[in-house]
């Protein structure tokens, strides 16, 4: 090749400089990509996996202790995440009095939703809690609508609209109807709504209160989790669980204590998968992934606890489960 002449532009040099710049844009459109579809995949499983464990343990061991089971599993991940931390593996943030101040109320919140979980599942089958959890889209949606100004197309308010029908006519057909447990997943759906909807407003502001400016999924769930365990504890006295605890022949169970682990183990993986799929995405996105979920979660929560139900039931529960997809769909065609 000839030398260029002065001023000259080689523009066999510039087609390649724009081929790898849209490789590095196409690259980092994929691995964003992939990031989400990751994180949410990643999310689904843990999500399942903890709802079919705390069942478990408080129906088929009949455990009536389901804030002293939410304690564990928090000390659990506490443990887990500052053993991984002191050996260096991961990196997390010092919880300053200034951190702690800003993630309070948030923790306050999820404590609330992981204790009212624990209290509708001991009362109420699996598939009726996944249909049900539903209204927490509702709430979502009518939420960013309000606080963020965010506008939902007709397809994603009718799809809404069928979510509420079916948890309707699924508590009227449940055949194992329980006011209480009713009342305490309503609670549920709130109180998820709720988190899901400030989490991510009190991320940015937490991160200006840290010393480096950043705080990664590690160091949240450690702050989340490390903040629960007082509340824990007092809601323990509040609700009188020490004097079930001292009494249960249950603690004196290697197996019972090994689920009990377990759990904990994938509580941690559902803080850190919920907080890095929300910080993938939004909370709108959080909440219909949580929906399309309930799909194999309600079949094998029907197939693995033999819970009674007919056919108004089970169509009221398909119904609901169709629902989040259509919703689900929407969504995506809405752009958010």
């Amino acid at each position: 090749m000839k030398p260029l002449e002065s001023g000259g532009i080689d523009l066999e040099d510039g087609k390649m400089d724009r081929g790898r710049q849209k490789s590095t844009r196409s690259s980092r459109i994929l691995k964003l990509h992939n990031q989400g579809l990751l994180s949410g995949f990643a999310y689904c499983i843990s999500s399942c996996s903890m709802i079919l464990v705390n069942k478990y343990v408080l129906s088929s061991y009949d455990f009536n202790a389901g804030i002293s089971l939410m304690l564990y599993q928090n000390l659990i991940s506490v443990t887990i995440v500052w053993a991984l931390s002191f050996l260096g593996i991961i990196s997390t943030e010092p919880l300053t009095l200034r951190l702690i101040k800003v993630w309070l109320p948030v923790n306050v919140i999820f404590v609330g939703m992981l204790v009212t979980s624990m209290f509708s599942l001991k009362y109420i089958n699996v598939a009726m809690v996944t249909v049900l959890k539903n209204v927490t889209n509702v709430i979502t949606a009518v939420g960013e609508m309000y606080l963020f100004s965010k506008n939902h197309d007709t397809r994603v308010w009718v799809a809404l609209f069928l979510m509420i029908i079916s948890a309707i006519s699924g508590g009227l057909t449940d055949m194992s109807f329980h006011a209480i447990g009713y009342a305490w997943q309503i609670t549920n759906c709130f109180l998820t709504a709720s988190y899901s909807l400030t989490l991510r407003r009190v991320m940015d502001t937490a991160k200006q209160v840290t010393k480096s400016g950043n705080l990664n999924e590690f160091s949240m769930v450690l702050l989340n989790n490390t903040l629960s365990l007082p509340v824990g504890i007092i809601l323990i006295f509040l609700f009188n669980e020490v004097d079930y605890l001292l009494h249960t022949p249950l603690l004196r169970l290697p197996t019972f204590w090994m689920v009990m682990t377990f759990s904990g183990i994938l509580g941690l993986a559902i803080s850190f998968t919920s907080m890095w799929f929300l910080h993938q995405t939004g909370a709108t996105t959080y909440s219909l992934v949580g929906s399309l979920n309930k799909i194999p979660l309600s079949v094998a929560g029907i197939i693995l606890f033999n819970v009674p139900t007919s056919l108004e039931n089970s169509a009221s529960i398909f119904f609901g489960l169709l629902a989040g997809v259509f919703f689900a769909r929407a969504k995506m065609k809405n752009g958010s």
